[in-house]
């Protein structure tokens, strides 16, 4: 139950974006504006705060990072073996690509302040630290090798990174946490204001872009993205905990990064690059549906 209550608030609000979308309540060009800020300025500022000022003593920080970035490389191995034997279209396959790797940090910070508290946030935000570069480097080259003519380049990844204000701000955080660089406590609490509008804002943008206009036509690789995304990357994670010895807050944080669905950001790179972004809108809309039932299990019987 302790699970449920603290996952309801969470699919609650993805439930009020999509009725308030649904019902045409804010325009499109406003929900536009407000992925905007969110993900440029307050979303950010949530991250730099949860790693700046957070205190990691005692925290398996350098094992956490090693289970996701394990579970990332099993997956990606795993996904080109799939390929080979359901052989989906360049596009079609960059967008299973990126569902089964992806991840919605919006949801998967929001269940961990909700059941784990700051703790678990602190520890969550390494996680994005780590996952996010490389993630967002493995799917460019993904989609650049098999949806595009273009060919990836290092000004290419660099120009992605920069644009990146998710993995500038952790940078920034990161760099204050080594050096031990003073924050005013005005901008500790100027930033945190700032950052705790992200995650209510956050998902109700997710359920705004919710959207099942053809998945029903495609369903193979929709079905393929759950199935990687919501069982058996959560069982990646889970193995990596039992090997390395991680447990407590630590572990379940690291299980509800591997549980949450895919990024509703997925959409907006496969339009940019070439992949298939009406699949992608598809895959992201039926995984955060799906999660409603397989997150609370999955957290009930392994965290």
């Amino acid at each position: 139950m302790n699970v449920v209550e603290a996952l309801v608030p969470v699919f609650a609000l993805i439930a009020v974006g999509a009725a308030l979308h649904r019902a045409h309540f804010i325009d499109e060009t406003s929900w536009r504006a407000i992925e905007r800020v969110t993900y440029y300025v307050l979303f950010p500022a949530f991250l730099f705060n949860a790693i700046a000022v957070a205190d990691f003593t005692g925290e398996p920080v350098g094992r956490i990072a090693l289970i996701l970035v394990g579970a990332i490389a099993v997956m990606t191995l795993l996904v080109y073996a799939i390929q080979s034997v359901l052989k989906f279209d360049g596009p079609a396959f960059t967008s299973v690509f990126q569902g089964a790797l992806r991840f919605n940090s919006y949801v998967a910070l929001a269940a961990i302040a909700s059941m784990l508290g700051p703790q678990g946030i602190a520890v969550s935000a390494i996680a994005v630290a780590v996952m996010v570069p490389l993630l967002n480097t493995l799917c460019v080259t993904v989609l650049m090798h098999h949806a595009s003519d273009d060919e990836a380049t290092i000004a290419m990844f660099a120009k992605q990174f920069v644009q990146n204000p998710l993995i500038m701000s952790c940078l920034a955080a990161i760099a204050v946490q080594l050096l031990g660089i003073p924050i005013p406590k005005v901008l500790v609490t100027t930033v945190g204001m700032a950052g705790k509008a992200a995650l209510p804002l956050g998902l109700l943008a997710v359920g705004a872009s919710l959207d099942l206009a053809d998945a029903r036509a495609r369903p193979l690789p929709v079905l393929v993205s759950i199935t990687l995304r919501l069982l058996v990357m959560p069982l990646l994670v889970l193995a990596g905990t039992l090997l390395v010895g991680v447990g407590g807050t630590a572990k379940a944080a690291a299980l509800i990064c591997g549980a949450v669905p895919g990024a509703s950001s997925s959409f907006i790179l496969a339009r940019q690059l070439g992949g298939d972004a009406p699949l992608m809108a598809n895959i992201t809309t039926a995984q955060t549906l799906v999660a409603m039932v397989t997150m609370p299990l999955i957290l009930w019987v392994f965290a």
